[in-house]
């Protein structure tokens, strides 16, 4: 018999990236090369969202979560009965975060996914709400179990910020369900440049598929909306 399904929340990977396909510059910067548009856009989608994932890489190099700031998208997600911000859940095996970053100042649910040796520094700390564990056997990050828990707790959807190793590992596990990326008039290149999808990578006969859902064009920047094609 067939095992049944995990369930687990919808997962949205949110991200602009240079017309050449980098989300960052040759030393890892934040990105600040998207429009004002595309800033809306993107605190639209995690305005929408009850959890906001992102890796360490990214934490670090923001210090900071991305928060919903404009007061009708919060008034919209009161009347929603969601929280007035959505969790923001960091993602890291190793769980080496610097506990005096700027991201624990920040009036948002914190949360961590990690492995068990990684959460042990955070388990008798004050700062993560919730700490998820799952390991698999090879003491990487579980992802269908820990996003398995997630909707016990309220979390029903999920906005993915990056990075390219984050949005690899749970493409390899067909986690992903959707795909806003923004294109922006800029060319990045460098071989080892970040992307929105790192890890090994795939064969073509064994990659994944993409549905295209729409487009939009706004001045000089092109909204694509994918759909995980199965």
């Amino acid at each position: 018999m067939a095992e049944t399904p995990l369930q687990r929340p919808t997962t949205t990977v949110v991200l602009a990236m240079s017309a050449d396909g980098k989300i960052a510059d040759a030393q890892h910067s934040p990105p600040e090369f998207g429009s004002a548009e595309d800033y809306a856009h993107l605190e639209r989608q995690v305005a929408a969202a009850d959890g906001i994932l992102f890796g360490s890489a990214t934490l670090k190099a923001g210090e900071t979560a991305m928060r919903v700031v404009t007061q009708d998208l919060i008034n919209a997600r009161l009347d929603r009965g969601q929280p007035e911000q959505p969790a923001q859940i960091v993602c890291t095996r190793s769980g080496d975060l610097d506990p005096n970053l700027r991201f624990f100042q920040q009036a948002v649910p914190h949360w961590l996914v990690t492995t068990q040796a990684g959460g042990q520094s955070w388990q008798e700390k004050s700062h993560f709400e919730q700490i998820f564990t799952y390991e698999t056997a090879t003491q990487s990050i579980d992802w269908a179990q820990a996003l398995a828990a997630m909707p016990a707790l309220g979390i029903r959807n999920i906005a993915v910020l990056g990075g390219g190793q984050i949005v690899a590992a749970l493409l390899a596990e067909d986690l992903i369900d959707e795909l806003h990326l923004t294109v922006c008039p800029i060319l990045l290149g460098g071989k080892s440049t970040p992307t929105p999808v790192a890890g090994k990578g795939w064969l073509q006969q064994d990659a994944p598929w993409l549905e295209l859902l729409s487009v939009k064009q706004v001045e000089n920047e092109l909204f694509l909306h994918y759909r995980r094609r199965r």
